[in-house]
């Protein structure tokens, strides 16, 4: 849990992926599309990367892949992440932790 947080605090935004997950590939692309470069991180391809996927469900993310943190914060999976996109509230939680200007 403590490497989660460090990990999610080091860039504004924070995605934990698994590189054959289409859900996570939509939500990095969801992130590239708006002008942000997030720190990424691919479960499947970390040795420590089960740990993490269950550090990860214990914080709430069901599935475990795509966690998207925001400014330090777990913000959550890919429905709640698209939702925050639908109702605009995506765009104002990125330009708050200093992921995007505009």
């Amino acid at each position: 849990m403590d490497r989660i947080g460090r990990i999610a605090s080091q860039k504004a935004v924070v995605i934990f992926s698994k590189s054959s997950c289409c859900m996570c590939h939509a939500i990095k692309r969801l992130f590239y599309e708006q002008g942000v470069s997030p720190a990424i991180f691919e479960l499947d391809q970390d040795s420590k990367g089960k740990e993490i996927e269950w550090a990860l469900m214990r914080l709430g993310c069901n599935p475990s892949v795509p966690a998207v943190f925001i400014g330090g914060k777990f913000v959550g999976a890919a429905n709640t992440v698209m939702t925050l996109h639908l109702s605009g509230n995506l765009k104002k939680m990125l330009r708050d932790a200093g992921a995007i200007w505009l």
